[in-house]
């Protein structure tokens, strides 16, 4: 990390940082039963202390996804919801968590844009900017995906997603484009908030 990417509100103990940061999560499945892959997920990520639930978006339903030029493996559409929470944990000790509940839940990471029982990303983390290549902040393709800007627009439309934008102006150029992606919200579908 260079000097910039450095958070410097760490307490000496712990780790843990002296203000919180609101992070946004991207949640998505298209193996097995989705909408239960994305539950479990919802409750993992709240099981341990360090997160503090804000907001959890509608259900969308998604194609899969690759950028221009890039082979996309045969597979079904995704479910996507995109879930808001505080923290004081530090970014890295919430990757860890993430990926962790990924592998619990079989995510194999074998075929690039393959099909997936779980995928989470952190899309950003507060204000805090990072080129680590094993978590960049915020997430480098946020702004290209429809399944992260449209239901995230549909909770926070006003927020600002660093050097790209309003994130309901991004979410409704998206839709504008190209349908975004054959996004369906899927209001027949629910997932309950952390406990």
């Amino acid at each position: 990390m260079t000097a910039s990417d450095r958070m410097p509100d760490r307490t000496a103990t712990g780790g843990h940082m002296l203000v919180a940061h609101r992070v946004v999560f991207s949640l998505g499945s298209n193996l097995g039963d989705r909408l239960d892959n994305l539950q479990e997920a919802v409750d993992a990520l709240f099981d341990a202390p360090g997160l503090n639930f804000v907001a959890l978006s509608p259900v969308y339903e998604t194609a899969p996804f690759a950028p221009p030029g890039e082979e996309l493996p045969p597979q079904g559409d995704y479910l996507n919801i995109v879930l808001i929470a505080d923290t004081r944990l530090p970014p890295e000790n919430l990757l860890e968590r993430v990926l962790n509940i990924e592998h619990s839940m079989q995510r194999v990471r074998e075929v690039r844009w393959g099909p997936r029982t779980l995928d989470i990303d952190i899309v950003t983390f507060g204000n805090v900017t990072s080129g680590d290549p094993d978590l960049t902040l915020p997430h480098p393709r946020a702004h290209e995906r429809g399944f992260v800007l449209v239901p995230w627009a549909d909770i926070e439309p006003d927020v600002h997603l660093p050097g790209h934008g309003r994130v309901g102006d991004l979410a409704s150029a998206k839709l504008g484009q190209d349908g975004s992606e054959a996004l369906r919200r899927r209001d027949d579908l629910t997932l309950q908030p952390p406990a």
